[in-house]
């Protein structure tokens, strides 16, 4: 029997018994287009991080206080002792190494900031001149903090595009006096809007130098230190000089956090990708359903199509041969349906699309070949009991039953 023959003969079966059929191909549709849908979602997420943490700028180091990794012993604040801060001194420290190209020491804090009779709770942003450039930020209007030494300050402020639409409406920001607390700084410049970046929304925040920013929070403590390497391949070596300029400061103590911006996107990466593969493989359980249905209903076909197969054997079909009918019924039909579940999944992608526009949802290449050939795996593997049942008949027996 050739493979046309094989393909026709399915085929004949299949639009013989729609009933069936549509429940099969809802099965299997539905199994492929769940695939689809939360691996999606799932690669979606990944690329969205990847895309937050590539807009906080290139070749960028950061430096924390406090040490991440776990020790023996008693931790330090049970037994009174307070992780060492980072100075404005260690931040100008690390800016000699020969890694470095750029620093920008922050403070963040939030205050209420007033303007004539309006007033908005705002997050404080203290740094330095070279902040913009680290975080490849833009200017809409004025200019941005102006250099110097970050241990002396100027009663000056850089506001977000949203502080100034909401505290200024129509009005001229540039050159207006803002009241931060007790404090009053002359604003000289509008970022470009931004928007989100890892859920913080810079147009909102208003940056002040970080000599002022100690006065306002009454801290000498840095937030933290970031760094911008000279070049990619100098990203390594930027870090190894923060971690020992600070262990040099710090008396030969270990105690700040130095991490990469590669480091962290390889790490968001494995995660995202593992939990993109394993909530897909979980929706692909759902394809056994399908596959529990397909051998279901082939047992009821085998004992409804005896006489069927019996003519068949009679006429010099062999077992091999039988097999293979309803092989490839069960191949038809989950193609069928895994055609019909990349369909339902490419909407369901586009609903989700519309609902979170800010994700960039999108099935990997991946998901798109798995789903479809799980389903047709599933759908012989499924077919194998009904297949050697129907090969096994007797066709003498077969012909002469009355179902």
């Amino acid at each position: 029997m050739r493979a046309a023959d094989l393909f026709d003969f399915a085929w004949q079966v299949v639009r013989g018994n729609r009933a069936r059929t549509l429940l099969i191909l809802l099965a299997m549709g539905i199994g492929v287009a769940a695939v689809l849908v939360v691996t999606s979602i799932g690669e979606g997420a990944r690329r969205y991080v990847l895309q937050q943490f590539s807009g906080l700028g290139a070749n960028l180091v950061i430096v924390l206080p406090g040490r991440s990794e776990t020790a023996g012993g008693i931790p330090g604040f049970l037994i009174g002792k307070t992780p060492r801060l980072l100075t404005i001194d260690d931040a100008l420290a690390i800016g000699r190494s020969r890694a470095v190209r750029r620093i920008a020491p922050l403070i963040v804090g939030a205050g209420d900031v007033h303007w004539n009779a309006r007033t908005r709770e705002t997050p404080i942003l203290g740094t330095t001149a070279e902040f913009i450039a680290v975080r490849q930020m833009e200017m809409g209007q004025g200019s941005f903090l102006p250099e110097g030494d970050p241990h002396h300050s100027q009663p000056v402020c850089v506001i977000g595009a949203k502080v100034r639409r909401e505290l200024f409406a129509g009005s001229q920001a540039v050159g207006e006096w803002l009241r931060i607390g007790d404090r009053r700084f002359r604003v000289i410049g509008v970022l470009a809007p931004q928007g989100e970046s890892l859920g913080f929304n810079t147009d909102e925040i208003v940056a002040v130098p970080l000599a002022a920013a100690q006065a306002l929070f009454n801290s000498e403590s840095l937030f933290r230190i970031m760094i911008e390497a000279k070049s990619r391949g100098a990203v390594i070596q930027a870090k190894e000089d923060a971690e020992e300029i600070l262990r040099q400061r710090h008396e030969g103590e270990r105690d700040v956090t130095v991490i990469t911006q590669d480091a962290v996107l390889s790490t968001f990466d494995r995660i995202l990708g593992a939990l993109t593969l394993a909530v897909g493989g979980i929706a692909a359980i759902s394809l056994s359903v399908a596959g529990i249905l397909i051998m279901n209903v082939m047992l009821i076909s085998v004992t409804q199509r005896k006489r069927e197969i019996g003519l068949l054997k009679a006429l010099g079909a062999t077992g091999r041969q039988i097999r293979l009918l309803f092989f490839t019924e069960a191949v038809v039909l989950a193609l069928a349906g895994a055609a019909a579940g990349l369909l339902v999944g490419k909407l369901g992608e586009s609903v989700v699309a519309q609902v979170v526009p800010s994700i960039p949802v999108g099935a990997p290449w991946w998901a798109l070949i798995a789903a479809p050939v799980t389903a047709v795996v599933t759908a012989v593997l499924f077919s194998v009991a009904p297949a050697r049942q129907a090969a096994r008949l007797d066709p003498v027996l077969a012909l002469s039953s009355r179902k």
